[in-house]
């Protein structure tokens, strides 16, 4: 097993190891990883600010209201964007649980936990930025809504999955709890795609198409898709940022502890 200190061990005791997994392990080293992102990580965020800005000052600013909307329908460059970097965000967990669980892989664990964080802060402004968006539309801030209502259970998942990978004081069993946590957590990701079409709900369907034509004007499309980008990448950023934070840290730990235990043995 891993020390994060740069060293890997090729396989944990016990666990068979398949050509998949031995293919995983080849990019499980927190050495050869901080190589690779090192580099293009202060990149990746100024590319990521600038998308995000411009997306969101287009469509602020310069893209059309909505003729039904209004200027409230503006809001939607904030909240689209959010609702599918908190999805795909938990999806992204949800594949770092099952490497977790099936291979064991070492960087899998940090990856699930530095993602938690950082999902459900994109899950929470999706809320609040649809309530504002609502208390205009429908009246009211909040509804039980059936998308509403698994977008909450959503931010839920990703607390539950903060909570259980830091309440063990063996960081292992922390990482398997919250691993299995993360897998069954992913049945909401459909439920909260298509729960606007299995139930009657408030919340409008998708406007948004990638294998038909839309039912968005193209130029209020325009600065949405430059917007999401932006939230991708800055969503990106952000998550390996904090891996590197973490794989850092640890080893400073490490080195720390290791000159402690040569000056106390001396």
């Amino acid at each position: 097993m891993p020390d994060y200190t740069g060293q890997v061990s090729a396989t944990p005791i016990g666990v068979p190891q398949s050509k998949a997994g031995a293919w995983l392990h080849r990019f499980a080293n927190p050495g050869r990883f901080q190589r690779l992102v090192q580099p293009i990580l202060p990149w990746l965020t100024i590319i990521a600010a600038i998308t995000t800005v411009v997306g969101l000052v287009w469509g602020f600013f310069y893209a059309p209201a909505d003729w039904q909307q209004g200027i409230a329908s503006r809001i939607m460059y904030v909240h689209i964007p959010a609702a599918w970097v908190a999805m795909n965000g938990y999806a992204a967990l949800a594949i770092c649980s099952l490497l977790s669980v099936v291979w064991r892989h070492p960087l899998a664990d940090i990856a699930a936990r530095e993602i938690g964080p950082i999902g459900a802060g994109f899950t929470a402004l999706c809320l609040i930025s649809g309530s504002l968006w609502g208390r205009p539309e429908w009246g009211t801030y909040w509804v039980w809504d059936a998308r509403l209502t698994s977008v909450l259970i959503l931010l839920f998942l990703y607390l539950g999955h903060m909570a259980l990978i830091r309440a063990f004081d063996n960081p292992q069993h922390g990482y398997r709890a919250a691993a299995i946590l993360g897998l069954v957590g992913a049945v909401n990701l459909p439920i909260i795609v298509f729960s606007v079409y299995w139930w009657n709900t408030l919340h409008q369907g998708n406007s948004i198409s990638i294998t038909g034509p839309s039912k968005i004007y193209v130029t209020m499309l325009y600065p949405l898709v430059i917007s999401t980008i932006g939230f991708y990448l800055a969503f990106l950023a952000m998550s390996l940022g904090q891996i590197s934070s973490f794989i850092m840290e640890n080893r400073a730990r490490s080195l720390l502890l290791a000159q402690a235990e040569r000056g106390s043995a001396r």
